[in-house]
């Protein structure tokens, strides 16, 4: 055995070993998912980015088609433009209604579509698509949503498989949006620009009604200062009818 050749030998095994390590890896995170901009609170609205990594050497993404949830169907979904990307959301008939602020909603968003209109993710590249979501259900801490990612050579990759609790991670996973506790005042949480509106409209008759009151009060002071000063005159009157009686 030529001992001057094993240092060569075992940087070359070394580096071989630690090239698989990095690509597995690189592997096993180069799926869609989707993460809140901040906290996506139950019973509240949230913005959430839908990150779409291209995963392919040869090939570049121009579609994103992602399944919302039925079994927790969302009444508002608004996208955010994307520059060099059309995007289409379709809605569907509930088997159930939802009751939103009172408003019997019979149909809601089930899917959205991203398509290339000048853009593309390139090899090594990943776009995020932003979501305004809402009202988040209260009775679970997690929703599912499905994808459809299409290469421009027609490959379609599904990530539809549901992690387990516990279990390992599958091949595919469906993007995950973990739930946060509801706000502990009691009110919801409002983030988005659903949410956004809606805080801006009740901060504007809480503001309303507390002018109100102020004027109300206002008005209450200076009708007994009134009241006061009348009585005053009155008394004085009085006294110096007395004075001069005298």
């Amino acid at each position: 055995m030529n001992v001057s050749r094993l240092p060569s030998r075992l940087a070359l095994v070394g580096g071989t070993a630690v090239s698989s390590v990095l690509l597995l890896s690189s592997a096993a995170y180069a799926h869609v998912t989707v993460q809140p901009q901040g906290e996506a609170a139950k019973g509240g609205y949230a913005t959430v980015n839908f990150k779409v990594p291209n995963e392919r050497d040869g090939a570049s993404t121009v579609k994103l088609e992602v399944t919302l949830p039925t079994d927790h169907p969302l009444a508002s979904v608004m996208p955010q433009p994307v520059p060099g990307w059309t995007v289409v959301v379709e809605k569907a008939k509930l088997a159930k209604p939802l009751d939103v602020h009172g408003k019997k909603i019979t149909e809601a968003p089930s899917k959205i579509t991203w398509t290339a209109s000048g853009s593309k993710i390139e090899p090594g590249r990943f776009q995020q698509f932003p979501v305004s979501l809402g009202r988040l259900p209260e009775d679970t801490d997690r929703l599912v949503f499905k994808a459809l990612q299409t290469y421009d050579n027609k490959e379609v990759v599904r990530w539809i498989e549901e992690p387990a609790e516990g279990a390992a991670e599958p091949d595919s996973p469906a993007p995950v949006l973990k739930l946060a506790a509801a706000a502990e005042d009691g009110h919801h949480a409002k983030t988005g620009a659903a949410g956004a509106a809606r805080a801006a409209d009740e901060n504007q008759t809480k503001t309303e009604a507390a002018s109100a009151d102020v004027s109300d009060t206002t008005a209450r002071v200076l009708g007994v200062v009134g009241i006061l000063v009348g009585a005053v005159g009155i008394a004085y009157g009085v006294l110096a009818g007395r004075r001069r009686s005298a």
